[in-house]
């Protein structure tokens, strides 16, 4: 039998189809109730589901019997009139058999049908079956030309509650000894409770007029041969080899333990269980992910419901060939060894065409093309389940595996023996990124070493490179996260090696959210960007979602450490440098520039600094702990925005490394070594650090007249900080002469409008007002506000703090009617524009609690002061002098409600902080003290 003769029939007047088989170039051979009506039919080949139909006219018989009185004349030929139809290439003649029931020898004889049981319309549902059984010698055989064959079972059955199993393979050629022997035409489902199919005998068919005589005239050659047995010495076909259910080539599983995929291989069940027709499922994921890992377990708990589970490594066609070929050498045994790879893979293609109810696994699938030249070939026998990093151009809805979740990775740790301590346990997944092959590594490792959890994280945190390429010992060596990586790079390199250096650079960044236009510069367009992007995320190298661009921390971590000497190439040191000088000069191109004063790019800002965070926190590759200039440039711009959002401590270390950067490079009395050195004054300043603050500053403005001159804005800037730090810390008369000529000089040389000059506008008055001037104060910083207002808007910064300090001048001449509104306002806009924990917005909240106790609102203002305590204490820390004052002002509130005894608490609490932070001559220390001397005096 040749499988590539069996065809569909369509009869359009009959609205029925049914199967044929080709007798000769264009002659079918069908059951003749499948052609009744003598209309023009249709017919088209086995799997050729993608062709036209091409049309046909029934030959044979002419006048049509009566089937109700002589069944055993249900047989038809039918010609193929269309110009355009190609019939299967190659091929041997058909063989026609005769069953003589004397001269058979077995009790029994094996016959096979190919067939559609399934197809109930023209262009619907296609299941392609193989109908295997046997003919019993005794009563297999009708005298009136019928054949009775016994259905031994098929592997995917089509659904029981339809009319008949076999509906649609009506017309189905029956095969026995690779001998056509008749013509299938009815199940005997109706009327036996049994799989049993009633067949005309084609001896029947060649004693009817006409019959023998078609076939002769198309080509064919009627010359029936008596079935006793094989004949000697004749090479076994793909129809004639069977085993028994259950057969593979299965390999264990790369580890015993499976937890954290029952979500997943429930998916993959429900897709593989579906309804009878040929099903493709793919499982992608990242390498490492475990894909491997669940096609095995599905493919050992479901080996009995298949035929036959084989299992194809499909890296490259090679070895997808190579599978095929070896499934003939287990069907076929030594009659198989003098075939060619080729040959032999093309004869187990055609078994499994004839043997449906299959599972085949191509593993590791490079290339979806590489899979299809196959599975394009057995579309209608079986199923398919392929694993593969690639995630595109497959012919199902993929499955995606993603990594592990925290339980799954905890309880894979422990049964490996590598969880003694669960808090490491932890923070080792987090470190492996849930990646099941790198926990199952580690885990072995740590077994088989039996060092600690902490000890294997320092070496993973010491040495990435060669312990993600350890392999323990008993496990193949070639199974590691390092060198599973390495493939997929090559791959990636052979398609567009711009891809492998997107990877590398984002490597440097977070693990999620990378903007993409931070590689935009690598890609000639926004088309170019995209598909660079897209074959990295085909790979599961990145994701890619609205947020941006997401890395596996692993893969990250692998892709910045080098190779050892003539490992591998992808991760040399060269080429890891200049991954990452190009990572900061990318993130530098995209900064927003002055956070000060550029409030727009906050949320730019906002997306960008996880990021930059991730860069600088990495050491650089070549010299760690020596930062580049462009390091050093990012560390700058980006403390200036930490310290605009409140972040001083962060900023204050950013701040330092600057200086120091800049100090190596440039030397001491650099302009931007004044001015990295004046940027971190001002961060211990906004930290309360006076002690630290006050002597740089003195010396940036020394080292600023001596090199830049007195006029230059950042000797003017550098001026305005010292006098800042001295009215910090209490001495208002000495930081007033410094603001009134920092004041006239920034308007002299920058103008009046110039942010500099509104600032030190803001900061004089605030001085005056410190000093008891209120009639000097109120008017400036009314100036100051309608100043901002026009030039800088309502958003910005100083905007809010003009309006805040104009408020607090107001509090302070005891005029409630304007504070309070002007207090709210400023709290609304500060929480919506720099964030509800922002210094500013606490400021607000503290002065707006403030007024309220002005005017004797106290249910107001006592949980306020408790908010915005608790805030400072979070957000800025306990010691700050800002969190001081809140106590104290907590504790005035308490007194004034008449709580005397949570007031003094809270006052000799916040003395003694005082005392230790701020010193015994500072302001605050002295005002916390008598207010607490008031305090006790009033205590009954």
């Amino acid at each position: 039998m040749d499988v590539r003769r069996v065809v569909e029939v369509w009869n359009p007047t009959g609205k029925c189809s049914g199967t044929g088989y080709l007798v000769a170039e264009r002659l079918v051979l069908t059951a003749l109730h499948n052609v009744l009506g003598r209309g023009v039919l249709e017919v088209r080949r086995l799997g050729s589901e993608e062709l036209t139909w091409a049309t046909a006219e029934v030959l044979w018989p002419e006048i049509p019997p009566d089937l109700e009185r002589e069944p055993q004349a249900d047989g038809a030929l039918i010609r193929i009139t269309d110009p355009g139809w190609r019939p299967p290439p190659g091929g041997e003649p058909v063989r026609w058999g005769r069953i003589d029931g004397s001269v058979v020898r077995d009790e029994r004889l094996g016959c096979v049908a190919v067939g559609f049981p399934r197809a109930e319309a023209r262009d619907g549902v296609r299941d392609t079956k193989e109908i295997r059984g046997h003919i019993e010698t005794l009563t297999g055989l009708k005298s009136i030309g019928l054949i009775t064959a016994y259905v031994d079972g098929v592997a995917v059955p089509s659904r029981p509650d339809e009319r008949s199993r076999w509906a649609g393979a009506s017309g189905a050629a029956l095969f026995a000894r690779g001998r056509l022997i008749g013509v299938v035409t009815t199940d005997r489902q109706r009327d036996y409770d049994a799989d049993q199919l009633t067949a005309v005998s084609v001896v029947s068919l060649a004693a009817r007029p006409g019959f023998a005589i078609a076939v002769k005239a198309a080509g064919g050659e009627l010359v029936p041969e008596d079935i006793t047995a094989v004949e000697p010495g004749r090479s076994r076909t793909a129809y004639d080899v069977d085993v028994p259910r259950g057969v593979n080539n299965l390999p264990e599983p790369p580890s015993p333990i499976f937890v954290g995929r029952a979500e997943a291989m429930a998916e993959l069940e429900r897709a593989l269980a579906a309804d009878s027709q040929t099903i493709t499922q793919t499982v992608h994921g990242l390498g490492g992910v475990g894909k491997t890992t669940l096609a095995l377990h599905y493919a050992h708990d479901h080996a009995g419901a298949y035929r036959l589970v084989w299992w194809i490594r499909a890296d490259t066609p090679e070895l997808i060939e190579a599978g095929f070929a070896a499934l003939t050498l287990r069907l076929r045994g030594g009659e198989g060894a003098d075939l060619t790879t080729a040959q032999a893979a093309e004869w187990a293609v055609g078994w499994l065409q004839t043997h449906p109810g299959w599972l085949l696994v191509f593993d590791n699938a490079a290339k979806p093309e590489d899979v299809h030249v196959w599975t394009g070939q057995l579309r209608a026998s079986g199923r398919h389940l392929i694993t593969s990093r690639y995630k595109r151009g497959w012919v199902c809805d993929p499955i995606a595996l993603p990594v592990l979740d925290e339980e799954a990775s905890l309880t894979l740790l422990s049964r490996l023996g590598g969880a003694d301590d669960e808090d490491e346990a932890r923070a080792l997944a987090d470190d492996l990124g849930h990646l099941p092959l790198a926990l199952e590594q580690a885990g072995a490792f740590i077994a088989q070493t039996g060092i600690t959890i902490a000890e294997y994280r320092d070496m993973l945190r010491r040495r990435p490179e060669r312990t993600t390429d350890a392999a323990p010992g008993g496990s193949d060596p070639a199974r590691t996260v390092a060198r599973i990586w390495r493939i997929t790079l090559d791959a990636l390199q052979e398609r567009d090696p711009r891809a492998v250096d997107i990877l590398q650079i984002a490597a440097w960044y977070a693990p999620t959210g990378i903007p993409r236009a931070l590689f935009a510069p690598l890609a000639e367009d926004p088309i170019d960007l995209a598909q660079l992007l897209g074959l990295l995320a085909d790979y599961n190298m990145i994701t890619l979602d609205r947020a941006g661009v997401g890395v596996h921390r692993l893969v990250q971590t692998v892709a910045r450490t080098a190779s050892e000497p003539g490992g591998d190439p992808h991760r040399d040191q060269a080429r890891i440098t200049a991954a990452y000088d190009l990572a900061a000069k990318l993130m530098l191109d995209k900064l927003p520039g002055d956070a000060a004063f550029g409030v727009a790019g906050w949320p730019t800002w906002r997306v960008l600094l996880p990021h930059v965070e991730a860069l600088v926190d990495t050491e650089a590759p070549e010299d760690p702990g020596v930062d580049t200039a462009e390091i050093n440039l990012i560390l700058r711009q980006a403390g200036q925005f930490l310290l605009e959002q409140g972040k001083v401590s962060q900023a204050t270390g950013y701040y330092s490394r600057s200086l120091a950067a800049a100090s190596r490079m440039l030397g001491e009395d650099h302009p931007y070594t004044l001015g990295s050195r004046n940027n971190l004054a001002y961060a211990y300043m906004a930290a309360g650090d006076l002690g630290r603050a006050i002597p740089l500053f003195e010396r940036t403005l020394e080292a600023s007249v001596r090199v830049l001159g007195e006029d230059h804005p950042d000797t003017l800037r550098a001026r305005n900080n010292l006098a800042g730090a001295y009215e910090k810390a209490g001495d208002a008369r000495r930081a007033i002469p410094m603001w009134e000529r920092t004041l006239e000089d920034f308007a002299r040389v920058s103008g009046e409008d110039h942010p500099y000059t509104l600032s030190s506008r803001i900061n004089l008055a605030g001085a005056y007002m410190a000093v008891g001037e209120l009639g000097r104060a109120v008017p400036l910083f009314e100036r100051t506000l309608e100043d901002s207002l026009r030039v800088l808007g309502e958003d910005h910064p100083y905007t809010l703090a003009s309006r805040n300090n104009l408020a607090y001048a107001y509090m302070e001449a005891g005029d409630a009617g304007r504070v309070i509104p002007l207090w709210e306002r400023t709290l609304e806009d500060s929480a919506r524009v720099l964030g509800a924990d922002h210094p500013t917005t606490l400021v607000s909240a503290n002065n707006l609690a403030g007024a309220y106790m002005m005017v004797g609102d106290l249910g107001r203002a006592i949980p306020m002061w408790e908010r915005t305590l608790a805030d400072r204490v979070r957000v800025l820390g306990e010691d700050h002098p800002e969190t001081l004052s809140s106590g104290s002002n907590l504790a005035g509130a308490y007194r004034l409600a008449g709580d005397l005894g949570r007031a003094i608490r809270l006052y000799e609490q916040t003395l003694a902080d005082c005392l230790r932070v701020l010193g015994e001559d500072h302001p605050t220390t002295r005002n916390v003290r008598e207010l607490l001397s008031v305090a006790r005096a009033q205590e009954p």
